[in-house]
């Protein structure tokens, strides 16, 4: 695994822990590479949400599930993060996939931002399911700063540890402040009766 990139490790976690057949969340859609990734852990059963809040991110991502044949899995939804409860009832999310930062190849300058960040956690932790998971990539250094990374890992220490366990690991050999990938698994032995 020389050289894993955060996504590949992302989506192997993900594949290892996440139900089949569910309802996944694309909560930062960029290119549409989660998008496609989560459309394939739904099958023919599930479904997707995807949000951006950039039209190319759209057209990008609708050209990318047309290709491969899964389109018809995803709802592609121009809108910030921070507004998914508009579109999902709480506990009703399998997994939510977050992958902070600028559209590649877009401009750099439209990037996520540290309040509607936090603010997208937030009410992305009320839509998971117990049981469910939350996936992000983080990055900082160079266009996207430092405030959205040190932001983010400080609410997510705050979380009780009574209802979610956060996971956070980090590449301890590569230099230029690396992305850091953080997965929280909400504890579904809470459930209500």
């Amino acid at each position: 695994m020389a050289g894993i990139q955060i996504t590949r490790w992302n989506h192997e976690i993900l594949r290892t822990f996440a139900v089949k057949g569910g309802f996944y969340i694309d909560a930062t859609m960029g290119n549409g590479k989660d998008t496609c990734f989560l459309c394939g852990l739904a099958g023919e059963k599930g479904r997707v949400l995807a949000f951006d809040i950039q039209p190319a991110a759209l057209e990008n991502t609708e050209k990318l599930l047309e290709r491969e044949g899964c389109l018809s899995r995803a709802k592609l939804i121009l809108d910030g993060h921070e507004h998914m409860d508009r579109y999902a009832p709480k506990e009703s999310a399998d997994v939510i996939c977050f992958n902070f930062g600028y559209l590649p190849g877009g401009d750099h300058g439209i990037a996520t931002k540290p309040e509607t960040s936090q603010e997208a956690v937030r009410k992305g932790l009320e839509i998971l399911r117990p049981g469910g998971i939350m996936s992000l990539c983080i990055y900082s250094g160079k266009d996207t700063g430092f405030e959205e990374k040190e932001r983010l890992l400080a609410y997510l220490q705050e979380l009780p540890a009574e209802r979610f366990t956060v996971i956070a690991s980090e590449y301890r050999n590569r230099k230029n402040n690396p992305p850091i990938p953080v997965f929280v698994f909400k504890d579904a032995s809470n459930q209500r009766d």
